[in-house]
């Protein structure tokens, strides 16, 4: 039986040579060059439109993590960027058409993979759709007809989310407006929904002064989202007046300030992202501000000066599902398990992230054709720390994410020395991956264990 993937990105490529690897035949389809995008330049397989780096490769950095693990699943793609790197210092920088030859070629020469030119407009079974955010009218349009008209989004309106060790507790309280708690430990005294810190006058003056000051991102002009009047970017709505914010996403209305016993002036609000509360959301901050400039403004809020920023703040085209509403938890359609959803249209964030779907795709894909059952790895591990927040994230408040060490699973034993700390995150987490990949193998024939990403040498 063969297996058709709709899409030719990082995603689609590393998910066809999983699962040919496995000995499942595969018909890869990508519409360029028969249909162009506004992105692309060559009909190439996995083109980098943006930047040409996967990040950070140092392993105490939560992208240079999830690379190595998925090094040691076998990840294609990954083989294909060390054999075409330029030098970037820590960071996986790659010669993007050197890159993206070396991955059509390799996926060119793979006897168990046809490559098909031209546009797909139904969503295959078995297979596996990996459009990434310029998926065809057509095709989403299918998409929507199966998950519902609001399960797919076309544009990110993604604000920053913090780590909440670096949140400065004396300067910020605990409470929800007006003390309506809906979770069952603030409701019965404990601390409350959001974590809020409080603005005087000149504090609210200063961070307007900054914010309409700010540098703002330019994408290209394909990535040019247009802006609704309930997703504004927190720097637009700056530009409306002094007051606008206030009267806004950081109004103080129902809230005391416990310190003072009275109102403050204006509230920043953050939302928990996680179960485990260690991730916590800016709430109606979604930005198009530089990273450095997000850095330089969110900081002069009072309780975030010195705050870790584990997913930073964007709006841009992209095409993507309400993962936690409509997939299952190995991200295929509810209603067919072997039609599975893979890359940015899950809802990840990055180049890295996005391959990682595409090889745990393919992986289940062939064990579900060999009559085994899908699996995920462990939440210790990054990639299956990712998965665990495509399926728990909550549906009415689901955006995209990277990976980030929030996602982890706690430690046993907290570590305060944040260098240490993400130094036992990564051992664990290789330790993990390996024992997860060594069960996986030996369950199954030995022509399908996990093997080698490929030769690009």
């Amino acid at each position: 039986m063969r297996v058709h993937i709709v899409g030719g990105g990082l995603a689609g490529s590393e998910a066809a040579w999983q699962l040919a690897e496995r000995g499942v035949p595969v018909v890869l389809h990508e519409m360029r060059p028969v249909r162009q995008t506004p992105a692309h330049r060559s009909d190439r397989l996995a083109e980098l439109v943006c930047s040409n780096t996967f990040k950070s490769t140092e392993i105490t950095n939560a992208h240079g993590l999830l690379k190595e693990e998925m090094r040691a699943l076998g990840c294609m793609v990954l083989a294909a960027a060390d054999a075409t790197r330029v030098p970037a210092g820590s960071a996986l920088a790659v010669d993007r058409d050197q890159f993206a030859v070396a991955v059509t070629a390799r996926i060119e020469g793979h006897p168990l993979i046809t490559l098909d030119r031209g546009e797909v407009t139904t969503i295959p079974s078995p297979g596996i759709v990996a459009t990434g955010p310029l998926t065809s009218d057509a095709l989403a349009a299918a998409l929507r007809a199966r998950l519902g008209a609001d399960a797919l989004a076309f544009y990110d309106a993604i604000a920053p989310v913090v780590d909440a060790d670096t949140i400065d507790p004396a300067m910020v309280f605990r409470a929800s407006r007006y003390g309506k708690e809906t979770s069952e430990t603030a409701a019965d005294g404990g601390e409350g929904a959001y974590i809020n810190c409080p603005l005087s006058r000149d504090e609210y003056e200063s961070f307007i002064d900054a914010l309409l000051s700010a540098d703002q991102h330019h994408g290209h002009e394909f990535d040019a989202a247009p802006y609704f009047e309930g997703c504004l970017p927190v720097e637009v709505m700056a530009t409306r007046g002094r007051d606008a914010l206030r009267f806004g996403p950081l109004k103080p209305v129902g809230l005391t300030d416990p310190r003072t016993g009275r109102r403050p002036y204006a509230v920043v609000q953050l939302r928990r992202e996680d179960r485990a509360g260690r991730m916590w959301n800016l709430v109606g901050f979604q930005t198009r501000l530089r990273i450095p400039e997000q850095q330089r403004v969110f900081r002069t809020i009072p309780g975030l000066s010195q705050v870790d920023f584990l997913r930073y703040g964007s709006i841009h085209r992209n095409s993507y599902v309400n993962a936690p509403a409509v997939l299952t938890p190995h991200l295929s359609l509810r209603d067919d398990p072997q039609t599975l959803l893979a890359g940015q249209m899950t809802g990840v964030e990055g180049y890295t992230e996005s391959a990682a779907t595409g090889l745990l795709a393919g992986i289940n894909l062939a064990r579900m054709l060999d009559g085994a059952p899908p699996v995920i790895p462990p939440p210790t591990t990054m990639i299956g720390a990712l998965y665990r927040y495509l399926r728990e994230a909550d549906p009415l408040h689901f955006q995209p994410m990277n990976a980030n060490f929030g996602l982890l699973d706690e430690l046993p034993v907290p570590i305060r020395d944040k260098r240490r700390k993400r130094e036992s995150y990564a051992e664990r987490a290789m330790r993990d991956v390996a024992a997860w990949r060594d069960a996986l193998t030996s369950t199954h024939d030995p022509r399908r264990l996990v093997g080698p990403g490929g030769d690009f040498a």
